[in-house]
């Protein structure tokens, strides 16, 4: 099957992008997930000009590296979420800052440009985030109405659906990052999120472990159950560690302080099966990439990179064409 290993370059936003494919490739991935944020893709130019364009297959060619997706998070989350968050006002341009309408308006603008601009680049999907305004009513007091947490679905399908309908005209999917802070944050979001949306051939998921894990659902058992849906698979990982003082919520501790009850780590340094998930993939027939996020306060970049790299070529095996207990019969 061979399913090429890629690497995310958002957390490699602060090099240069043709220092990160060169990095990159000398460790030895197939290929990037471009993030639509540092200097590694602007959209509105991707979308607009065809020079952008021919400027990054160039270095992508001079690395011989090949690009599966572009991931635009930032952009993404500013549709659903623009209103009463200060911090959005580091996504979206300066000029824009305290004008939630406008944020919005960008967000919008943004996530149809990335539309184009995957096409463009020749990738068939796009990764991100499309915000949530309910997840500040997570905790159900003060008290929570089942209407209140519709009005939200309802406003995301408003709010996105002529997003997906660009995605359609550009022939290109949106796989949204199921992770909390988003609308679809869990199984049973997922599941409200693709209905209220109809299963529309334009909406699936980008299958990241690490966000389910430390919920304490079965990544494998919702790679199985929405494997239909699934358009494309993160290898990143999570430890959970409640040892009696640490909580689940993490306390506003940030990443990769030891405190915490639980931290993204480097692939292979937690808790996720990655191999009843590539299982599943198989039994599935994803033939996608696997990218690896690398987000890992407590170990070096490029050491955890490469480590990474190693790891999913290690688990990146193909279904067996054979039965076992074939050759006992007559």
């Amino acid at each position: 099957m061979a399913r090429p290993i890629t690497i995310f370059t958002g957390q490699w936003a602060d090099l240069p992008f043709e220092q990160v494919c060169k990095t990159v490739s000398e460790i030895g991935y197939d290929g990037v997930e471009i993030a639509c944020w540092g200097d590694h893709m602007d959209v509105e130019k991707g979308a607009k000009d065809p020079s952008y364009i021919a400027e990054k297959k160039a270095i992508l060619k001079k690395y011989n590296l090949q690009c599966f997706a572009l991931g635009n998070h930032l952009g993404g989350q500013c549709v659903g979420d623009a209103f009463g968050d200060p911090r959005l006002a580091g996504f979206a341009p300066k000029k824009l800052s305290g004008n939630d309408q406008a944020i919005r308006d960008w967000g919008i603008q943004q996530m149809m440009y990335t539309a184009q601009a995957a096409k463009n680049m020749g990738c068939s999907v796009v990764t991100g985030f499309m915000g949530s305004p309910i997840w500040k009513f997570l905790y159900s007091f003060p008290s929570t109405s089942e209407m209140m947490v519709e009005a939200g679905y309802q406003e995301i399908y408003e709010l996105w659906t002529p997003i997906l309908d660009e995605f359609d005209r550009q022939g290109v999917k949106f796989a949204l990052e199921v992770h909390p802070s988003e609308i679809a944050y869990d199984y049973y979001s997922t599941e409200r999120l693709l209905q209220k949306f109809s299963h529309r051939a334009a909406l699936g998921i980008n299958f990241d472990p690490s966000h389910l894990q430390w919920q304490g659902l079965d990544p494998a058992l919702f790679f199985r159950d929405f494997a239909k849906r699934i358009y494309h698979v993160h290898i990143k990982d999570c430890y959970v560690k409640l040892d009696g003082r640490s909580g689940i919520l993490g306390s506003h501790i940030q990443f990769g302080d030891l405190r915490r009850g639980w931290n993204f780590v480097s692939p292979g340094h937690g808790d996720v099966n990655f191999d009843m998930i590539i299982r599943e993939a198989n039994a599935a027939g994803y033939k996608g990439p696997l990218s690896v996020e690398w987000e890992d306060n407590g170990m070096d970049r490029i050491f955890g990179a490469t480590e990474a790299l190693a790891l999913s070529r290690k688990i990146n095996f193909d279904p067996s064409n054979v039965d076992f207990d074939g050759a006992m019969e007559n």
